[in-house]
């Protein structure tokens, strides 16, 4: 057990921690949670000793082996693959020994040597290192070059390689999905979920934290707070003790309104069955959670577009790319009520599809038509690093609307939590979240009818995170999202476009039906691997014959779901007649009674039918997706 008694802990003058205490025991997986600068990084300084606590006492078990992800990693001429091994400072250290009794013909020690050697599982390093390489998307042809070669994140994703690779009983990882794609988050936390020792993990990931962590450290006015089970657990404690505080009732209230709004707006609109039950499960949890997030200091919402057209942006067979053509013969049609999440491994194309429908990137071939009050908001993924740096956020703000005045300014910038004098001091000295919150700020200002999102999450914190997908939720123009954000996909979107080999295909199914189709895929490809097929490729007739199967198993299930949304196809149509009618003032004139009263005894008994038929719908879906 790890236990802290009663720490005081200081960054220079300011106080983080004041009389707290944690007790840590092994094996458990603790996500590690607060706002920026509340001491998490800190407190992960501490624990590896590489801070001394003020007051109280620490106390760890003799021998702990510990490893963390490093942020920075310098320039190396060293190999990727070695770089990674080079986590193991014992097995570097035996491999060493082995070197000099060889040079120095010592046989006896050398026996000893190998024997230590085998039992650290050191000839399998190399392929346990380049199986932690490929997870986190590193291709083979990449194993042997120079860390030196690589970007930025790229080596922060090499860190976490060899802080993985390390041989540890308490493993800490500071924001490990910072950079990582959705494929590279998914393998990173099945990894998480086999480690035997005790993780503690920072995150502003909820999907992620969710799936990890068995309990959640809050950081929060200088104490620490242990809460058992995951985040979403986290949160319904939350709200649940804020809900019974009477000056926020009010505010949960009105948010659980917003929330049940959009779910009704979102069932009428449904068509998509297995996105949908996906969507509502949701949104419905929303209204539980939403009380722990009324003292959020965001509180912000994308403004309603001056002109909504129908028909937004159309591409009709473009090709997409820079010199060379990364995808092929894309066609799609953007509507005012689109909302369309992308998916596929990093390399695909993704990031430069949007920067072609943004119109920041010419087409390669084929044509688009732009709709003449078409305005898009583009936020790209390093939108941060082209700020710039000797700009105020208030001159940002006065370049995109020259009337704005201070005081509006003020007002506005204050929704992102930038309070009093921050709005006039450069931002080359803000933190990464803060200049997210900014760009994000700017993107709100230009009141686009068309969003295209990059990850607009990086650097941002739960809070942050939280409040963004409130605002795209209540946004009313179409939206197209990158992100490897699950939670903000699953709230957001009702559409997923899926890119992969030079090809944009529409993906039936949500974010449990990729994740499944991501780990079927590395289950076959370590399947082909032990077997040792000879070109390494699946069989293609075996798949089709277990793919046939499996769709004769669900036919009837599938069959049964068609006809129920069919069924709530004429029910909604049906609704939305009535309410025509019910629209028409003549029809409350006194001669008309009869007829008002039939209308809305029609209302209410296709109400309850509409309500019969979804949770039939529903049961059905949970029924294929747990076939």
């Amino acid at each position: 057990m790890i236990s802290l008694q009663n720490i005081a802990l200081r960054r220079g003058t300011q106080l983080l921690l004041s009389q707290a205490s944690l007790n840590i025991y092994s094996g458990q997986k603790i996500g590690v949670i607060g706002r920026n600068g509340s001491g998490k990084t800190s407190l992960f300084k501490l624990l590896m000793g590489e801070l001394s606590h003020d007051e109280g006492r620490l106390d760890m078990p003799e021998g702990l082996k510990k490893s963390q992800m490093r942020q920075e990693t310098e320039g190396s001429s060293r190999p990727a693959l070695a770089y990674v091994i080079d986590g193991d400072t014992g097995l570097r250290r035996v491999e060493s020994a082995i070197a000099e009794a060889e040079a120095a013909a010592r046989h006896e020690q050398l026996g000893q040597l190998h024997a230590e050697l085998e039992l650290m599982d050191g000839y399998s390093v190399t392929n346990r290192a380049e199986q932690l390489l490929s997870g986190l998307g590193f291709q083979t042809a990449e194993f042997q070059k120079a860390v030196q070669e690589f970007s930025g994140g790229w080596r922060i994703r090499l860190n976490l390689a060899q802080a993985l690779m390390t041989p540890s009983d308490l493993l800490l990882l500071d924001e490990p999905t910072n950079h990582l794609d959705l494929e590279a988050t998914l393998w990173l936390q099945q990894w998480l979920q086999r480690y035997p020792g005790t993780l503690l993990l920072i995150s502003h990931d909820r999907s992620f934290l969710d799936k990890v962590v068995s309990h959640i450290a809050s950081v929060d006015n200088q104490q620490l707070t242990l809460y058992r089970g995951n985040y979403s657990d986290y949160e319904r404690q939350k709200a649940e003790r804020l809900a019974q505080q009477q000056a926020i009732y009010q505010k949960q209230q009105q948010r659980k309104q917003e929330i049940e709004n959009f779910v009704r707006r979102f069932r009428v609109q449904a068509n998509k069955a297995r996105q949908a039950q996906s969507r509502l499960k949701e949104l419905d949890r929303m209204t539980l959670i939403a009380p722990a997030h009324v003292d959020s200091p965001f509180q912000f919402s994308f403004p309603k577009p001056d002109k909504l057209p129908d028909s937004l942006l159309a591409c009709d067979r473009i090709d997409v790319g820079y010199k060379e053509v990364l995808i092929r013969n894309f066609s799609i049609n953007i509507r005012a009520d689109s909302r369309i999440g992308l998916l596929g491994a990093n390399g695909q194309g993704k990031s430069t599809l949007l920067k072609v429908l943004a119109n920041q990137l010419p087409v390669l071939g084929g044509e688009t038509s732009r709709s003449d009050h078409l305005k898009v908001a583009y936020c790209a993924q390093h939108q941060i690093d082209v700020m710039d740096a000797a700009a105020t956020p208030l001159q940002l703000l006065q370049a995109l609307d020259k009337t704005i005045r201070e005081q509006e300014a003020r007002d506005f910038l204050g929704r992102f939590d930038f309070q009093g004098d921050r709005i006039m001091e450069t931002i080359g000295h803000f933190s990464g979240g803060e200049k997210s919150r900014l760009a994000l700020a700017l993107v709100v200002m230009q009141r686009p009818n068309l969003l295209v999102l990059d990850e607009p999450t990086n650097h941002l914190d739960l809070e942050m995170r939280h409040a963004l997908t409130v605002a795209l939720q209540e946004y009313s123009g179409a939206l197209i999202l990158v992100s490897h954000d699950r939670y903000l996909l699953n709230n957001t979107v009702d559409q997923f476009l899926l890119v992969k080999a030079g090809r944009v295909e529409y993906f039936e199914g949500d974010l449990d039906d990729y994740e499944k189709m991501l780990l079927e895929a590395a289950r076959s490809e370590q399947k082909n691997s032990r077997t040792g097929a000879g070109d390494g490729k699946p069989d293609r007739k075996e798949q089709r014959q277990q793919s046939a199967a499996y769709r004769n198993q669900i036919k009837p299930l599938t069959n049964r779901i068609r006809k129920l949304e069919q069924e709530l196809d004429k029910k909604h149509q049906r609704q939305r007649e009535l309410e025509r009618r019910l629209a028409d003032t003549a029809l409350y004139e006194d001669q008309n009674k009869g007829e008002l009263n039939g209308i809305l005894q029609e209302q209410g008994r296709l109400g309850s039918e509409v309500d019969a038929l979804e949770s039939q719908w529903l049961s059905c879906n949970e029924e294929l997706e747990n076939f």
